[in-house]
């Protein structure tokens, strides 16, 4: 009251009485007066809004003054709640409803216009008519919106509205027009990465951003070629690539070679090859006759300074009267040959080899703890701890721990072994020079009759596809031979998953042809493999391949094949989105759940970290809705998939069914938060698992322990202490006679998964640039199906990727230089190796092996003393971890003596808040914010990024260089060799000296 005091005025009634008047000029005083006053006496004016509406349609009162009507009629509206009115109105008030005006009457009709034209633009584009149903007028309101946020210098809220609202044009003004135009390009990228969900679109906001991207006077390049392969464009790519290649300016190629390294990251094989395969179409003579020294990559590797001698000979002696060895064809006849290394994979995987084999710190003593506490009767522990060795030394070719226990080894029978024997292929990842020869001793020999197992040869063949895996080319004719020349199901079993692996995403025809073959044998072995093969070899292709696969499913009795059928339908619609929809439908529908449950692996992949609400409501309306519990689980534990673009969200969305009544729900709902915040370290992520660790469900115990190990994995227990409380979990369960095998199995897979590659790999399901990583996400739906088919836990290998930065020059060599880790050593150290706790527990664990052949009466007492046994050697072991809780284990007198020397001196000196890197260097995804180079460093990278392959500028390039990484790995081999020796002897002095290297790791001292 007191307000309209202010202005005299107690009631509208008189100015509403004017409106009856008959004189125009009196119905407009009425109308301004009562636009002021509408926010307090709206209630009254409601009653006349009949009268003020027939003003509006009066075709003879003055346009203005209409307008004004219409605007007094929409507020009133807005304050009666009735929105869509108050929207029509508005747009009847033309310029006079101003959106400039802040006021939450316009804000809110603002956003109700820009809904309703989004939501118009969104039919008229499906429909195919542009514009048909679009009020001109909203389409000025939002147009004028769109203006005043450019002319504001709101730029990345006018691109929001304008890919919203499907308005390219203003999208496009406002990149050009803003100050920072490379920021605002990065910022219209990453949004419509995130918040456009229908694919089409998509790729069309992704054209006009290439478009605007290459009218700039400085382009950037390695954003238009993440552009450009999101198109799948090869064509685009290897022009600029050339363009690059061909420049004078030496920092023109060591970008291109940045470009070739970041798509490479992004694992698209099939579109890689074609980058490479039309640069080599490019005319120019000289990278014609580089060509057959490129087919074997071992001399296109090692020996790149020799490449341009050889190219001047076969030039001279091809074609002297066109060049006289032009120096300019010569010198891109040299980078050509580097980046086609780069671009097969070549380059990446022998550099990832080389540092997971030299930065190996796996831990023996984990696994002697593992297998010594697995009795021998129980297969499926024997198992889990031959497939958790492999994944701890995945990529490392460190294949100590079997060598050493061959005749515990040769204990694996049928399947089993086969699942030995392919474990040598995650061990021995990348080696592609010698990955034949390795393998040689088991693969099939030939018509020669070999006397070989064919569980060692089948399992030999999915070796090979693992050590080649999305990198098949040499490898490929040898598997599909070995395919043809067989008809043991379980030798085909093991030749379908490596052609698979080693053609993934390639689409090749003949050896889709090979496979059909297999499938239409009706082996149910060997149909289950072909089935998972078919879909690997066509992901992501949404080809009419998946209709007759789907046919097939229907056809055969074989649940194996039906289920390698619906997993590998689902792998072809990778990535299509909307385009899947139809197939996704079909298969949801079905009658059989084997197809419904691979209907969730396609809604899974087809919208892979997109977070799209659409697919989400779907699997959760599957969740709890299906008969089959099979289907729930696979669409709770499919939500993983469609969130790992934000993982913040998976536990959120998760929690309520991680406390379902039904466990497949809840161990869906592990695994979904193990899928999405994988290698996160994410705190929600963990307190969500934890409860599931000690499920009173076996199999759900297991789930949660192995999505544990996934989102720990490289988070050590400095930055979170729940991390050493988990490996003690594990541990325990380990060690417990009386726990049951399911999580027994989890528990031994998640002691490989925590310590994966050597320590020296994390799973990433995204690129650098947000793309997601085919491979990897490929890897891990595959690895999901475990639950069915032990073998197949090897596809977890396949989405590690190292946590490195590498650093390159222009020889693709690692020089040494070094830069800051701007955060105290011991968040991201290696965790402490395990010592063994006291010598007697040493002596004494093997009496379990022994006591299995003595008298029933004898087990049972020596089992007695032995639980007494093992509770005081873990009670010596906690308080030996409590004594030397300062740093160095050691279990020695002395060594306790030093350390009670050492803390005076510790205090005096406290932790540096920084340590300096050496290129190459472990840097884990939660030490990437923390990377800085340095100002007087020689070497200066080409675009910032802490971690990955990392091209560098050389500032001194006529100085010598250091390198690391050679291509000779003795010194480096001997502290692996060193461990193993020492876990040997099990002599505590062994193990000391093993430890002495251990302090200076983080560089304490260096500062």
């Amino acid at each position: 009251m007191a307000a309209a005091a202010a202005t005299m005025v107690s009631s509208a009634g008189g100015l509403l009485a004017m409106l009856n008047e008959s004189h125009p000029q009196l119905k407009y005083h009425a109308l301004s007066n009562l636009i002021s006053f509408v926010d307090q006496f709206w209630p009254e004016i409601s009653t006349s809004v009949p009268i003020i509406e027939s003003l509006y349609e009066d075709e003879e009162f003055g346009q203005h003054q209409r307008q004004l009507a219409a605007l007094l009629v929409s507020k009133v509206f807005y304050y009666l709640g009735e929105l869509n009115d108050s929207l029509s109105y508005a747009l009847g008030a033309g310029p006079l409803f101003d959106v400039s005006e802040d006021s939450d009457y316009v804000h809110t009709l603002l956003s109700k216009a820009i809904d309703e034209y989004v939501s118009l633009r969104s039919k008229a584009a499906e429909s195919s008519n542009e514009e048909a149903m679009v009020d001109p007028r909203l389409e000025a309101i939002v147009e004028r919106m769109l203006d005043k946020c450019i002319m504001d210098g709101k730029y990345q809220q006018a691109m929001g509205i304008a890919i919203e609202c499907r308005r390219l044009d203003k999208l496009e003004e406002a990149i050009t027009r803003s100050d920072n135009v490379h920021g605002t390009l990065a910022y219209s990228i990453n949004v419509s990465h995130s918040f456009v969900y229908r694919r089409e679109y998509r790729q069309e906001v992704l054209r006009l951003l290439v478009k605007v991207y290459e009218k700039l006077p400085s382009p950037d390049y390695l954003s238009i070629c993440q552009c450009l392969m999101f198109l799948d464009e090869p064509e685009g790519v290897a022009n600029i690539l050339e363009r690059l290649l061909r420049s004078e300016n030496k920092e023109d190629a060591l970008l291109a070679f940045q470009i070739a390294f970041d798509l490479v990251e992004n694992e698209h094989q099939a579109f890689l090859l074609n980058v490479r395969d039309r640069l080599s179409a490019l005319k120019s003579l000289p990278s014609e006759s580089v060509q057959p020294g490129y087919s074997d990559p071992a001399t296109a590797q090692n020996e790149n300074s020799t490449a341009p001698e050889d190219v001047q000979m076969t030039d001279e002696s091809s074609a002297i009267s066109v060049h006289e060895a032009d120096p300019k064809e010569v010198m891109y006849a040299e980078r050509l040959t580097k980046i086609k290394g780069i671009l097969s994979g070549e380059t990446s995987i022998q550099l990832t080899l080389q540092f997971l084999f030299s930065y190996n710190k796996s831990d023996l003593l984990i696994l002697k703890t593992i297998k010594q506490s697995v009795e021998m009767r129980n297969s499926v522990c024997h198992s889990a701890t031959i497939y958790a060795n492999a994944i701890m030394h995945a990529g490392t070719t460190v294949d100590t721990f079997l060598r050493d226990n061959l005749d515990w080894l040769s204990r694996a029978t049928n399947w089993a072994k086969f699942s030995a024997t392919a474990g040598l292929g995650v061990i021995h990842r990348g080696h592609l020079q010698q990955g034949r020869s390795l393998m040689a001793p088991y693969l099939p020999q030939g018509g020669a009759g070999g006397g070989g197992s064919p569980y060692s040869e089948g399992g030999a063949l999915y070796a090979l596809g693992l050590i080649h895996a999305n990198h098949g080319e040499g490898i490929k004719q040898f598997l599909r031979d070995s395919l043809r020349g067989t008809n043991v199901e379980v030798i085909q079993h093991g030749a379908c998953l490596g052609l698979g692996l080693a053609a993934l995403g390639t689409a090749d025809e003949e050896i889709y042809d090979d496979i059909k073959t297999v499938l239409y044998t009706d082996s149910a072995v060997a149909g289950e493999a072909a089935g998972i093969s078919m879909g690997l070899l066509m992901v992501g292709t949404a080809s009419e391949k998946a209709s007759e696969m789907l046919a097939y499913a229907h056809e055969t009795q074989h649940e194996k094949i039906i289920r390698g059928l619906a997993l590998g339908i689902a792998l072809t619609v990778y990535g299509r989105e909307e385009e899947a929809d139809t197939l996704i439908e079909q298969m949801t529908r079905d009658q059989d759940p084997i197809l419904r449950y691979g209907g969730m692996y396609a809604l899974a992949l087809a919208y892979r970290g997109t977070a799209n609400n659409k697919a989400i409501r779907q699997l959760l309306h599957f969740a709890v809705s299906d008969v089959s519990d099979d289907v729930r689980r696979t669409a709770v534990l499919a939500l993983g998939f469609v969130l790992y673009s934000e993982p913040e969200q998976t536990p959120r969305i998760v929690s309520l069914l991680s406390e379902s009544y039904n466990p497949h729900v809840r161990y869906g709902a592990a695994l979904a938060v193990g899928i999405s915040c994988a290698g996160t370290g994410l705190s929600e992520a963990i307190s969500l698992l934890e409860p599931l660790t000690s499920d009173v469900v076996d199999f759900v115990r297991q789930g949660a322990l192995i999505a544990m190990a996934m989102v720990m994995v490289q988070t050590n227990e400095a930055s979170d202490s729940r991390v050493g409380t988990f490996r003690r979990q594990l541990e325990k369960i380990i060690l417990d006679k009386h726990e049951d095998t399911m999580s027994k199995m989890g528990a031994i897979l998640a002691s490989g998964i925590l310590d994966a590659g050597g320590r020296n790999v994390t799973i990433r399901l995204l690129s650098k640039t947000k793309h997601d990583k085919v491979t990897a996400v490929v890897g891990l739906a595959v690895f999901s199906q475990f639950w069915y088919w032990y073998p197949l836990i090897y596809f977890v290998s396949l989405s590690f990727s190292p946590t490195a930065f590498i650093g390159l020059n222009y020889d693709l060599k690692v020089p040494k230089f070094e830069f800051l880790s701007h955060a105290k050593p011991s968040l991201f150290e290696y965790p402490k190796p395990t010592t063994v706790p006291t010598t007697t527990s040493a002596v004494k664990l093997p009496t379990a092996v022994l006591s299995t052949s003595a008298k029933a009466k004898a087990r049972a007492k020596k089992e007695a003393e032995q639980k007494a046994n093992a509770e005081k050697s873990t009670g010596a072991e906690s308080s030996a971890a409590a004594n030397t809780g300062k740093g160095k284990s050691s279990s020695e007198k002395d060594g306790e003596a030093m350390q009670v020397d050492s803390p005076p001196e510790k205090k005096s000196e406290p932790e540096p808040s920084f340590e300096i890197l050496t290129n190459p260097a472990r840097v884990v995804p939660a030490q990437e914010k923390f990377i800085k180079f340095l100002e007087d460093s020689r070497y200066v990278p080409v675009k910032l990024a802490p971690s990955g392959f990392v091209l560098l500028r050389d500032l001194c390039p006529n100085e010598p260089e250091v390198l690391s990484l050679t291509d000779a790995p003795t010194s480096t081999a001997s502290p692996a060799g060193g461990s193993t020796a020492a876990a040997g002897q099990q002599s505590s002095s062994a193990m000391a000296i093993d430890d002495e290297p251990q302090p200076p790791q983080p560089f304490e001292y260096s500062s």
